[in-house]
């Protein structure tokens, strides 16, 4: 059952992260005006403005990180603990 909390944890993980990158990307374009900087193609896009779009998208998924590795553990502990009662 475990495995199956952790495959869990991992599709959380997942959707927050697509989740987290198409609002990033919606408030990018809102307070810029401009489709966010992606790759090579794009070679309009400033140096500072591809760097803080980096740093913004960064920050949004480190954070996405942490709180489905949080729920995750303590998904696993209460589902232990339930386990223990029973």
């Amino acid at each position: 059952m475990n495995l199956l909390i952790k495959l869990l944890g991992t599709g959380v993980s997942i959707g927050a992260g697509f989740v987290g990158t198409k609002i990033v990307n919606a408030l990018w374009e809102k307070s810029t005006g401009k489709k966010p900087p992606k790759g090579h193609d794009d070679m309009e896009a400033s140096l500072r403005s591809a760097l803080t779009f980096a740093l913004i998208s960064a920050t949004v998924s480190a954070v996405i990180q942490v709180f489905a590795s949080r729920s995750t553990q303590r998904a696993i502990s209460r589902f232990s603990k339930t386990q223990d009662i029973v």
